[in-house]
């Protein structure tokens, strides 16, 4: 029988809840969540009130613990109006037993009431909730008013109280005392509600979520009009809510044999022992929570365009635009397609690149439209996607508005399949750009530009598809991930038409650069635009005689496109082997016609070739001042090889770079890459062609590049135009130079003073202009002919 009541004790024991945990949780989005947090922020409280907090300074709490509960008093006391008149504030804290640390009339106003709350100690002891209300009940609020003022007491605990709370905490009720349970830490959520006040939705809250349970405390006190808190045009909304206590039980699971006895001879004996195993669960309670939201600038959703709204105050708030939008405080397009192109966007839709890359595409595709694309726009828009076949999306020019062309996109449907992008390629260059003119007398001769958009290498050849596209005049750009970024520079045929990426993030930040590139078809050429460019042609044994003829065709093709005359575009050529031979200067030639005829001047050399030497012979003896180099004039160089005999050339190379002279490489065939490289400097101003037969379709891709370069700021000490070690200093648009035992405008002439060459500085300050012939001249003559770049 004794076994049995063993056994009864203890299930008795296991039955006991030993510990739990506890949240609150507003099922509420994230916006609502911000605007609770503003609205409290915003919240003050300003009426005839007594209000008491009672912390719980027991062990259950702990010191940390007690600590948040300090800070959400001292927080509270941030929206309240403290005065002697108005709001006044205590503090009690219990455990074992009440201690008044704060009187009601002990402080004077709100910094005061929060530097004594700080200066509270964690006192620790047993959860004896129901006799602290016991000793409010007899003594009330300490240096509270009289009745006449309304009293509200807040209870910070975490509901685990070792007497009873019911009666007390009715009685007080029963004083029209308002009673606030906030919860710390992991509570016990029956005793706080039986704590508060009616309605207890409205007066249980969770000091753990500042902000949330500050905004509960105000918003109950304005429904009960007890104070008026709430900003104007805020009010007070319920939400659904949720508190939520986790439980653990420990529960006999069985009895097994073990054994029992003591040290004692002949003592032990077999017997059962019981199994004990923890259960937990979670003890929900449901409930509507009021808290008080305040209209939001960002309601009215005023960014466009997938822009993020940013409330900054009442009546402000800032749009954060997605790239290529901000070009207003709402995110209206930045980018503008002003060039005039027909325009074709081929998408690639094959199972090869799988359902992920095509929406990444057309996602990309809707977002530059909507950036770029005006009603007004002089660009002709159309739309295709391919797989193992091309599908037509939208006709070039066939739709009403760029709202319809944007919902024809959206209606795209992928394709799967295999990709073969020769064959889109050719099909797209005989059928895409077909479209019924508005007027059958009018031509429409406008550059013709398509942007393949593609997510892996093609499982068909495309360098014929290629060549028939460029045959036709079809400018190509590529947009492509990493891993197909090495076949698309050889479809486009440049690195500087190639958008690739390696994050959807790193895509789109790239609408701008995609922009830049189609309207620079529509700028061809460099009409107009000063520059001194130099020709330096591989003419050695590895070129060939008849590839070196193929050089010289497309140099006279490049030099189509400038301005040739002494005013804006002036043109060398060197060719070299071994040794360098510049064929004509940058001054010999005034005029275009003169200039394509003395190209067939330049004859096959043969033999090995040292690129290096003939860079440092540009240095000394073609980009200078006597030679017909001008004056704030960029400058650029465009050498043209298969990079054998370019181990000498990347120091010159950079010589002409630290001088301001732009270098431009164009390896041909089988090259040495990465000697190409080291010469140009960045993968930027190097162009790989695969062989000597496609040059003639890549002089517009290098016209391009240079002009770009053309366009830039010019430093007009770069070259240094001062002769004999003389230094350049620029300044307001114009230059001067510091010479040291010379003198002269640019340091030429030698300054003697006795027996001694003395230093001497002498300024001279030269206006930018655009270089006329006859001052030009006139600086040659001054300068005797010396070498411009020659330095000490």
């Amino acid at each position: 029988m004794a076994f049995v009541l063993v056994d009864i004790i203890l299930l008795f024991v296991a039955s006991r809840v030993l510990f739990c945990f506890g949240v609150q949780e507003l099922h509420v989005g994230p916006e609502i969540t911000g605007k609770i947090s503003i609205a409290g922020q915003r919240m003050q409280c300003s009426a005839m009130l007594d209000i008491l907090f009672l912390l719980d300074g027991s062990n259950s709490i702990g010191k940390g613990s007690f600590e948040r509960s300090k800070h959400f008093a001292a927080r509270l006391c941030d929206t309240l109006d403290i005065a002697p008149n108005r709001v006044r504030v205590g503090v009690m804290q219990y455990s074992t037993a009440p201690q008044v640390e704060l009187r009601l009339d002990a402080a004077i106003d709100k910094d005061d009431v929060k530097e004594k709350i700080k200066a509270v100690m964690f006192r620790g002891g047993s959860t004896e909730t129901g006799l602290a209300l016991k000793y409010i009940l007899r003594k009330g609020f300490p240096g509270g008013r009289n009745s006449s003022v309304t009293k509200v007491l807040v209870i910070l605990s975490d509901g685990k109280s070792q007497g009873n709370v019911l009666v007390p905490a009715a009685q007080l009720k029963e004083r029209s005392i308002k009673i606030f349970a906030v919860g710390v830490k992991f509570p016990r959520w029956e005793e706080l509600h039986a704590l508060a006040s009616d309605p207890v939705e409205g007066h249980v809250l969770f000091a753990e979520h500042v902000g949330d349970a500050v905004n509960g405390f105000l918003s109950s006190l304005s429904n009960a009009s007890l104070c008026n808190a709430l900003p104007p045009g805020c009010a007070v909304q319920s939400y659904p809510c949720s508190r939520r206590t986790l439980e653990t039980v420990k529960e006999l699971t069985g009895n097994y044999v073990c054994w029992r006895g003591s040290s004692a001879p002949s003592s032990v004996f077999a017997g059962p022992c019981p199994f004990y195993s923890w259960k937990r669960f979670y003890t929900t309670h449901q409930a509507l929570c009021h808290r008080a939201v305040c209209p939001d600038p960002c309601d009215s959703q005023p960014c466009k365009n997938g822009g993020t709204c940013i409330p900054e105050g009442p009546n402000k708030y800032h749009c954060v635009c997605p790239v290529g939008f901000g070009g207003d405080t709402e995110c209206a397009p930045k980018l503008s397609l002003e060039c005039s192109v027909d325009l074709l966007f081929l998408v690639d839709s094959s199972a090869t690149s799988s359902l992920e890359t095509f929406m990444r595409h057309k996602s990309f595709l809707k977002r530059f439209i909507q950036a770029a694309l005006s009603e007004e726009s002089p660009v002709n828009a159309g739309v295709a996607q391919y797989s193992h076949e091309v599908q037509s999306v939208v006709k070039i020019n066939e739709y009403q508005s760029v709202s319809e062309l944007l919902k024809l996109i959206d209606e795209m449907r992928f394709m799967g399949g295999d990709l073969f992008t020769g064959k889109a390629l050719r099909h797209i260059t005989r059928f895409g750009f077909k479209s019924a003119p508005a007027y059958a007398d009018i031509r429409d001769d406008l550059p013709r530009v398509v942007v393949l958009l593609t997510g892996s290498n093609s499982q068909d050849q495309v360098k014929e598809a290629v060549e028939y596209a460029r045959g036709h005049e079809v400018f190509l750009i590529g947009v492509a991930s990493d891993a197909s970024k090495d076949e698309m520079v050889q479809i486009v045929g440049n690195t500087q038409q190639v958008i690739s990426y390696s994050n959807p993030q790193e895509l789109f930040n790239q609408l701008p650069q995609l922009q830049k590139i189609i309207c620079s078809v529509d700028s061809q050429g460099c009409q107009g635009q000063p520059l001194d460019l130099a020709f330096v042609l591989d003419a050695s044994a590895a070129v060939g005689e008849h590839n070196f003829n193929k050089l010289r065709d497309f140099v006279r093709m490049t030099a189509l496109q400038f301005d040739i005359n002494r005013d804006v575009a002036q043109v060398a050529l060197v060719s070299y082997g071994q040794r360098p031979q510049t064929i004509f200067a940058l001054d010999t030639h005034e005029k275009g016609s003169s200039l394509f005829g003395a190209i067939d001047q330049a004859s096959y050399v043969g033999g090995s070739a040292s690129t290096g030497s003939a860079l440092l012979h540009v240095y000394n003896n073609v980009m200078t001042i006597s030679k017909g180099a001008r004056l704030g004039v960029n400058k650029a160089v465009i050498l043209i090889t298969d990079g054998k005999g370019s181990e000498d050339a990347a120091v010159p190379a950079q010589r002409l770079r630290d001088n301001g002279i732009s270098v431009y490489v164009i390896g041909v065939g089988n090259v040495y890459r990465n000697a190409l490289l080291r010469i140009a400097g960045s993968s930027k101003y190097l162009t790989v062609i695969p062989s000597y037969d496609e040059l003639v379709h890549y002089h517009d891709v290098v016209v391009q590049s240079v002009c770009e370069e053309a366009k830039a700021p010019v430093s007009l000490c770069k070259p240094n135009p001062c002769l004999n070690g003389g230094q350049c200093v620029q300044s307001r648009g114009s230059y001067r130079c510091d010479c040291h035992g010379w003198e002269g405008l640019h340091c030429e002439n030698r300054s003697v003073r006795g027996d001694t060459p003395l230093p001497l500085r002498q300024s001279g300050r030269v206006r930018q202009t655009r270089n006329s012939s006859a001052s030009h001249r006139r600086f040659k003559s001054e300068s005797h002919g010396k070498s411009w770049l020659r330095s000490a």
